[in-house]
């Protein structure tokens, strides 16, 4: 069947098995950003005997490798192709909705799951704001036209859950297709009851895909954690093994002669477990040394096992995090014999912040394509101007601002750099930068008025010619 034949339902059914399909491997994604991630390596008998003697050490190089790239990730505005300023209009609307921290989560959902979503729709409080939100890709799914590799259908499904007994309540959907969005409850495991329906017209989904290393065979995108998951799963199992080591061998071992298996017991008399006797906890036995041959009983004591080689295999597992993730070494507490210079530092960093640029100019188009649908449910009309949107991003290396001063002004004064770029490329706001437009105006209107004592706070008042003058 041809998708564009597909009726609503159909579309529901389709897209909800899909996305059954995907949840489980995007909640692993999703536990391993979060260190919620299952023991690995760790022989299951063994984990069964240890019980409660044993915690897993969690190493979260998942999470630092995602939280590293997302901090360089900083929307600071858009701006037209063939205007310096940037859209005051789109950036108000960005503020209202909140997108400064949305956006936050929606990069790092992306970063850690392949993929997040924005979705533009109608304020019901404010018509001239359109409403955007952020999605996750735990409760929505789209489906993307294999020619154009446009969005061609999105299902997002959520529940209500008993926050007392985490039982599900009630269930919902919407589908959101290029003509119309429908709100669906469901009624049994499989049905679903249309309860809403908006018939907009628009010729497009108003959802867009924020894809993270995106590829022409998988749309969906990678997950940063591609790379780092098996080294921290080894990582992890390194560092449990020696907190057990710490517990059974750090400490001087001791061998009993002569003693049974019935020997050990603890203060009441009961028998303990092997795991009990090997940490050397109970040292209770019912032989006496000299009892004779049968009787007797000795204990010697061995030196206790170093650690080291533990610490090396860490190190090791960590170098290979920051080669394949561009982390700088001191990122992951890798430290040299000497203090790195500043010049040294910003070496190490370069792989992450090209990293950072590519990952800003993934998402540019996905938020140029959303400020389109925003003026649409805005102005009720597509406008041909926002083809040529631009993102204006925080740059994400770590220079001084010093030093990106000075090379600003260098650049200003050889006419290089308009003064509105150079206050751009120096981390302004758009709206710092537009409180300094007015105060530029406002100079020039007071020097054109001839009132330079404005500048210098206000005119003393005129004493009156009749008025008696001081006596000195």
């Amino acid at each position: 069947m041809d998708p564009k034949d597909r009726a609503p339902e159909e579309w529901v059914a389709y897209l909800a098995r899909v996305h059954e399909g995907l949840q489980s491997g995007l909640e692993d994604l999703n536990r391993y950003y979060e260190g919620k991630q299952p023991l690995a390596y760790l022989n299951p008998e063994l984990l069964e005997e240890l019980g409660d003697q044993i915690k897993q050490v969690v190493i979260n190089w998942p999470r630092l490798a995602v939280d590293a790239l997302d901090e360089r990730l900083d929307v600071e505005g858009f701006r037209y192709a063939d205007d310096e300023s940037a859209a005051a209009d789109l950036w108000q609307i960005w503020q209202a909705n909140n997108m400064d921290g949305k956006s936050q989560q929606a990069h790092i959902d992306a970063l850690v799951m392949r993929r997040s979503f924005l979705v533009v729709g109608t304020n019901e409080r404010d018509a001239g704001t359109p409403l955007v939100t952020v999605e996750s890709p735990l409760q929505m799914q789209v489906d993307w036209d294999p020619r154009t590799r446009d969005v061609r259908a999105a299902l997002k499904r959520w529940h209500e859950q008993d926050p007392l007994t985490d039982a599900v309540l009630n269930r919902y959907a919407t589908l959101y297709l290029p003509d119309k969005t429908v709100h669906y409850a469901q009624t049994s495991a499989t049905g679903w009851r249309e309860t809403d329906r908006d018939e907009h017209k628009l010729g497009e989904v108003p959802v867009v895909p924020l894809v993270n290393r995106g590829r022409i065979m998988k749309p969906g995108g990678v997950s940063e954690l591609t790379d780092v998951i098996p080294i921290s799963d080894a990582a992890c199992k390194i560092a449990t093994d020696m907190m057990v080591s710490a517990e059974f061998h750090a400490v001087p071992r001791r061998v009993a002669f002569g003693v049974d298996e019935e020997d050990f017991q603890d203060a009441s008399g009961n028998k303990v477990s092997k795991w009990s006797r090997i940490a050397g906890r109970i040292w209770a036995m019912s032989k006496r040394r000299g009892a004779g041959e049968d009787g007797g009983a000795d204990v010697i004591q061995f030196p206790e096992a170093q650690l080291a080689n533990f610490h090396s295999t860490i190190e090791i597992l960590a170098r290979l995090v920051a080669a394949l993730s561009g982390q700088p070494p001191h990122f992951l507490g890798l430290d040299t014999n000497n203090p790195p210079s500043a010049d040294a530092i910003r070496s190490a960093e370069t792989r992450l912040v090209k990293r950072a640029e590519r990952r800003q100019d993934c998402f540019s188009g996905s938020y140029e394509r959303m400020n389109r649908l925003v003026l649409r449910f805005r102005d009720g009309d597509w406008d041909p101007r926002a083809m040529n949107l631009e993102t204006l991003w925080r740059d994400p290396s770590t220079p001084t601002f010093a030093q990106k001063a000075d090379a600003v002004v260098k650049l200003r004064q050889a006419d290089i750099l308009p003064v509105e770029q150079a206050r751009e490329d120096l981390g302004y706001t758009a709206v710092q930068r537009q409180r300094m437009r007015q105060m530029d105006e406002d100079a020039v209107q007071r020097a054109v008025g001839g009132d330079f004592a404005a500048d210098y706070g206000p005119k003393p008042e005129a004493v009156p010619a009749d008025d008696p003058q001081p006596v000195e």
